[in-house]
């Protein structure tokens, strides 16, 4: 049996046609899909602003910020898409996902350093992928998928 310590585990979703997963300890939660209110003159990839029981929320759109293209629509997409909410430093902001998958317990050993480059989204966003044999499992760092400008905007927005 393998020490509990040496296992992460993981929410894993689909963005685009890829398998990606974040740390669980960085979710806050997931929920459905609503309406977004959009905010004029914000940067490209920040959909709108949601109310989620009266903590107003910035709403980021990876498939814009990093050129991804949606995959093709299956019938209980409506069901599975939403926003996963997380805590960066003390500011909750909503990214939105294609089709939540599942928690997975992964031994650290499994993972690898991510390559150069890999669907579009750069290294410095990848914390390691795992080989799933039939497709990787991407891992994504919350801490690096902005900068403390875009960062710095994006809660000036969200007041």
């Amino acid at each position: 049996m393998a020490d509990r310590d040496a296992l992460m585990q993981l929410v894993t979703f689909q963005l685009g046609e890829e398998l990606y997963g974040m740390d669980i300890m960085d979710v806050k939660e997931i929920v459905p899909s609503m309406e977004i209110r959009t905010i004029p003159n914000a940067p490209s990839y920040v959909e709108g602003l949601y109310n989620l029981r009266g903590e107003i929320i910035p709403i980021i759109n990876l498939h814009k910020r990093f050129h991804l293209k949606k995959p093709a629509s299956m019938e209980d997409d409506a069901l599975l898409s939403g926003f996963i909410i997380i805590d960066l430093g003390g500011m909750k902001l909503g990214v939105i996902i294609d089709r939540v998958d599942r928690v997975v317990s992964v031994e650290y050993s499994a993972v690898q350093p991510p390559p150069q480059m890999l669907t579009g989204i750069g290294a410095e966003y990848i914390s390691g992928v795992i080989n799933q044999g039939t497709g990787y499992l991407i891992i994504l760092d919350i801490r690096k998928l902005f900068n403390a400008k875009e960062l710095q905007k994006i809660d000036e927005i969200r007041k």
